[in-house]
């Protein structure tokens, strides 16, 4: 027995340390690429095409930087806080809406659920493609150059988030929960308000993630929707600079090469563009695992 025991506690002991060297494997490698992504954004543009890559600057520079904000801070700065506005407004209202279409159909005594359950799926598989979308928002809406162009074509564009918050509501709320709040006098948007939110916080947080992630990095609703720079979120501007890049250097040849920080400034895009998810992210990454794991449970 004792022998048993002890040959346990070692197999133990060598199994946490092969976990651990897994795990601190798969952080280094979501790590070091950043960190390369850093270095190269500090490195030379000339330099970055004789030495390559690294995870410090072979001859450190500045100058992409001082490239993209160089008369250009006022309109980046402009084009967060409408990416900051866009993110936060959009994920907010979606957070209002979606949960309220989905608890309907989750809802068994509600004679319409399975209609509408059938309608979000096949949104999922078919869509009208992008001229109907844009003729749509251009001449019924009218949201071209404003700033709604941004939010409402993302508003409840995803099928799959519905599901996700159906699946939770359907396996997490029993009916007895709302059976005993009727039966108290609840009404129904005093049950939803008071027990189904609250019982749902982390698809509420998981979903809320994935959606602000989603209006954080488009940038199709801008192409298709925006023609006047003012109304530029920061990943509009920043391909708008990319572009710009690339036809000087397509026009003036080898002399624009070596003017222009063509891969350094690619590598500052990426920088100025991930920085504020990276530094959010820790917050709601508690909620994530734990959402989808809810949220993916069928009956």
């Amino acid at each position: 027995m004792e022998k048993d025991s002890s040959l346990r506690g070692r197999g133990d002991k060598i199994f946490q340390v092969v976990c651990y060297i897994v795990l601190t494997i798969l952080a280094l490698s979501a790590v070091l690429p950043f960190l390369m992504l850093l270095s190269s954004s500090f490195t030379d543009n000339g330099a970055l095409r004789v030495n390559g890559y690294g995870f410090w600057p072979s001859v450190f520079s500045t100058y992409a930087y001082e490239y993209m904000f160089q008369g250009k801070a006022a309109q980046i700065f402009r084009s967060y806080g409408i990416t900051f506005f866009i993110t936060i407004f959009g994920t907010v209202i979606s957070l209002l809406i979606g949960p309220m279409f989905a608890y309907t159909m989750s809802r068994r005594d509600y004679k319409r659920a399975r209609f509408w359950t059938v309608f979000v799926f096949f949104t999922m598989l078919f869509n009208g493609g992008v001229v109907p979308s844009y003729m749509m928002w251009t001449q019924i809406f009218n949201i071209k150059n404003t700033i709604w162009a941004l939010i409402f074509p993302n508003l409840i564009a995803n099928g799959f988030f519905i599901i996700l918050y159906k699946n939770n509501f359907s396996s997490n709320i029993h009916p007895a929960l709302i059976e005993a709040a009727k039966i108290d006098g609840a009404s129904e948007f005093f049950i939803y308000r008071k027990i189904v939110l609250p019982l749902s916080l982390p698809i509420l947080a998981t979903v809320g993630l994935m959606t602000g992630l989603g209006y954080w990095n488009d940038w199709t609703n801008g192409i298709y929707y925006i023609t006047e720079e003012k109304w530029y979120s920061l990943q509009v501007y920043l391909n708008s600079i990319l572009s710009n890049i690339q036809a000087m250097q397509s026009m003036n040849g080898a002399a624009a090469g070596g003017q222009f920080p063509g891969v350094s400034i690619r590598m500052a895009m990426a920088v100025i563009g991930v920085v504020p998810i990276m530094i959010l992210y820790p917050f709601f990454q508690k909620y994530f695992v734990k959402g989808i794991a809810i949220g993916g449970v069928k009956e």
